[in-house]
C-alpha cells in the first residue's frame, strides 16, 4: 500500500512549477505525501507564488528565471534552508540536481529543451508536459535517453493515454495511434468568424483549464500538431501511423489501433491530474478521490476529421514533420513568436498560420542538424519573424 513509511519518497524537480500542470502537480504531491516531495521549484516571473510554493513544500533549491525578482525571492526565503537561483545555466543545473528522481518539465516552449537535457544527461527520468522539446529535437532525445538510461513519462493527457494503451503490448503490434482533439473553440465556426476572433474568444477552451500558450495552440490546433510530432519521438512511429480525430466531449484521450484490427482507448474525465500522478508513479497506480466518469452522463461520443483548411497549423505541422530535419524546429519557434504576437495584439488569429508557413519556407533546411543547429534555427526564425512586418 502506498502508506507504507519504508516506501523512499519518489524526489520531484518541477520546472514550471507556477504554472496550470506546476500548480496542479504540486496539488498531486500534497494529495501523496508519503510518496513524493518536490525537492526544486522553478518559475519564470511568478515570484510571489514561488515564494508560497516554497515556503509551503519547503525544497532544497528554487530558480526564477527573472533575474529582477532574484533578490526578492532570495530575501524572502532567506531564513530557510532554501538554495535561490537564477539565470540560464543554474536552470541546467537544478534540473540536474542531486537526490532528484524524476524531472517534471513544465515550462513553456522551447525553453524545455536545454534543462531537459541536463536532467537526461544526469540520468533523471522525465515526465514530460513540454511537447517542445522532442518536437524541436525528438532524434536527438530519443538518442539521449538510450545513451543514458533513463525514461520518458508523458503527462500530456493524448500521449499518457498512448502510454497506457501500449502497456504489455509491443511495438510491431501498433498499426497505428490515433490522437483525439476536443476542436477548440471554434470548432464548426467559418473562415468569416475566425477572421474577427478576439483573444478572450480563443482563451476560453470548452474542456481544458491550461495556459494562455497552450489555450491559443488548442484553439488554433497546432497544439494537435506538436502532439503529432512529439508522439512519433515517444513512440518511435512512422510519419503514417499517426492519425488525429476530433472528440469534442474530450472523454477518449486517445486510442491505438493494432495489426490484429482492435483499438484501445483510454478514457476518462479531462483532469490533467490523472496523467500527472500516473507520469509520477508509473508503473503503479494510486487510489484516488478524483470524480469518476459516468457513461450515463456521456451516451453520445462523437468524431470528425479535423479541418486542416479552417484550421491549416496542423497540416502545417504534418508538413514540416514530413520534411523532417529542423523542420519541426521552424515550425515550434514561429508558431511560439506568432502565439506571442496575437496575445499581445498585434496581428489576428488568422494571421498565426500565415506566419508559420512563412518561417518554414524562408529559414534554411538542414536535413541532419544537431544540437547547436537547433539553437541556431530557432534563433533565426525569431530574428526572421522579429523583423517581419504583415502587410
Amino acid at each position: 500500500m502506498y502508506h507504507s513509511s519504508k516506501k523512499k519518497k519518489t524526489s520531484i524537480a518541477i520546472l514550471g512549477s507556477t504554472g496550470s500542470i506546476g500548480t496542479q502537480t504540486i496539488e498531486v504531491i500534497a494529495q501523496y505525501p508519503q510518496l513524493f516531495e518536490a525537492s526544486v521549484l522553478t518559475a519564470n516571473t511568478n515570484a510571489d507564488l514561488l515564494i508560497q510554493q516554497a515556503q509551503t513544500l519547503q525544497p532544497k533549491a528554487v530558480h526564477i528565471a527573472d533575474g529582477k525578482k532574484y533578490k526578492f525571492v532570495k530575501d524572502a526565503l532567506a531564513h530557510l534552508p532554501i538554495e535561490v537561483l537564477s539565470g540560464t545555466e543554474a536552470l541546467n543545473e537544478v534540473a540536474a540536481y542531486e537526490g532528484v528522481d524524476t524531472v517534471l518539465t513544465a515550462l513553456v516552449g522551447v525553453a524545455g529543451l536545454m534543462p531537459t537535457i541536463s536532467a537526461i544527461e544526469n540520468g533523471k527520468n522525465i515526465a514530460l508536459a513540454n511537447k517542445e522539446t522532442l518536437v524541436v529535437a525528438g532524434e536527438l532525445i530519443r538518442e539521449l535517453v538510450r545513451q543514458h538510461g533513463v525514461n520518458i513519462y508523458p503527462v500530456d493527457s493524448e500521449h499518457s493515454a498512448i502510454f497506457q494503451c501500449l502497456t504489455g503490448e509491443s511495438a510491431q503490434s501498433i498499426e497505428k495511434i490515433i490522437l483525439t482533439a476536443s476542436g477548440g473553440p471554434f470548432r464548426g465556426k467559418s473562415q468569416a468568424f475566425l477572421e474577427n476572433v478576439t483573444k478572450t474568444q480563443a482563451l476560453k477552451h470548452p474542456n481544458w483549464t491550461m495556459g494562455a500558450k497552450i489555450t491559443i495552440d488548442s484553439a488554433s490546433m497546432m497544439n494537435k500538431g506538436l502532439e503529432v510530432i512529439e508522439a512519433k519521438w515517444l513512440f518511435g512511429l512512422k510519419n503514417e501511423q499517426i492519425d488525429v480525430l476530433v472528440h469534442p466531449q474530450s472523454i477518449i484521450h486517445s486510442m491505438v489501433q493494432f495489426v490484429d484490427g482492435s483499438i484501445k482507448a483510454q478514457m476518462g474525465l479531462p483532469d490533467m491530474k490523472l496523467p500527472i500522478l500516473y507520469a509520477l508513479s508509473y508503473p503503479q497506480r494510486y487510489v484516488t478521490q478524483f470524480p469518476r466518469m459516468d457513461f450515463r452522463q456521456f451516451a453520445n461520443l462523437s468524431f470528425e476529421t479535423p479541418d486542416t483548411k479552417l484550421f491549416p497549423c496542423l497540416a502545417i505541422a504534418y508538413e514540416a514533420m514530413e520534411k523532417g530535419g529542423n523542420a519541426p524546429c521552424i515550425v515550434n519557434a514561429a508558431n511560439e513568436l506568432a502565439v506571442s504576437y496575437f496575445l499581445q495584439d498585434k496581428i489576428k488569429f488568422v494571421e498565426i498560420p500565415k506566419l508559420i508557413e512563412y518561417a518554414l519556407n524562408k529559414v534554411p533546411a538542414i536535413a541532419q542538424p544537431n544540437l547547436a543547429d537547433y539553437i541556431e534555427t530557432d534563433a533565426t526564425c525569431r530574428a526572421l519573424l522579429a523583423a517581419y512586418s504583415l502587410v
